[in-house]
């Protein structure tokens, strides 16, 4: 390995040290901070009345959530992997960048990214259990996909797009329930989520189609993405800037005390 590559790997590992505290940090004051605000969960069936002779459509909420863990713990995972691989792992994760790949970022995005989505959800009005579940593991195929394309791509000497193109077609369902659950709320006159929950879909919805962007200039090469570290770096960076900005929006409009 090449010094100037070393180097690079160094300043990427204290990279890694320094987004793993900020990510740890902002955790701690999510649970230090955040007021007992809750979100049901629930669950559908069918219940027979008796007088109209009907099987009439039911729920029961299961459990309700609170945010403030719920936040922290999309933070505290990121805080795990950046420690990690800067770490313990630090040897196995410059191994992979050298060849083009990162997998402990799509094992953790896959987990953490799906919480962030199924919060998303939640504050639009999707409590159903079955849903949310289904939203949870539709993303996390998503990110997985991520996995495939650098993983396939290392044996091709043409870049193979298909992972890329099936990656984004399950991303993009998650965010329709969405719209739909918005559109829904919004014909109700008095209805639909509060202003801070619009403001948290534009803004994520935009952080999350950045990452395939970064995804498509890593593997077009364009300008510095040339090189895969500058790449990875711009994942970390997008990575703290989404957790962040939806971790502060929610507090914002629903965590703050009062």
């Amino acid at each position: 390995m090449e010094e100037d590559d070393e180097i690079k790997f160094l300043k990427l590992k204290r990279f890694n040290l320094v987004m793993g505290v900020i990510h740890l940090i902002q955790g701690f004051l999510m649970l230090i901070l955040s007021n007992d605000f809750t979100l049901p969960v629930t669950r559908g069936y069918l219940e027979y009345d008796p007088v109209s002779e009907r099987l009439n459509p039911a729920t029961v909420t299961i459990i309700d959530i609170r945010l403030g863990p719920l936040v922290a713990s999309f933070l505290f995972m990121s805080a795990i992997a950046h420690l990690m691989i800067a770490t313990v792992l630090y040897e196995k994760y410059k191994k992979d960048l050298a060849k083009g790949m990162n997998r402990y970022r799509w094992y953790e995005y896959s987990i953490s990214a799906s919480v962030m989505i199924v919060l998303i959800a939640m504050l639009t009005g999707i409590y159903d259990l079955g849903t949310l579940l289904l939203i949870f593991f539709i993303n996390a195929m998503m990110i997985l996909f991520g996995l495939r394309m650098e993983v396939h791509n290392q044996l091709t000497e043409k870049v193979d797009w298909k992972p890329f193109y099936y990656g984004c077609f399950a991303g993009i369902i998650p965010w329709i329930a969405i719209a739909i659950q918005f559109y829904g709320a919004a014909q109700n006159e008095g209805g639909g989520p509060p202003d801070f929950v619009y403001g948290i879909f534009i803004s994520l919805a935009i952080l999350f189609n950045s990452f395939a962007i970064n995804m498509v200039l890593q593997y077009r090469k364009k300008g510095k993405w040339k090189d895969y570290l500058y790449g990875e770096r711009m994942y970390v960076i997008l990575s703290l800037v989404a957790k962040s900005a939806l971790a502060w929006q929610v507090f914002a409009g629903t965590l703050r005390p009062a």
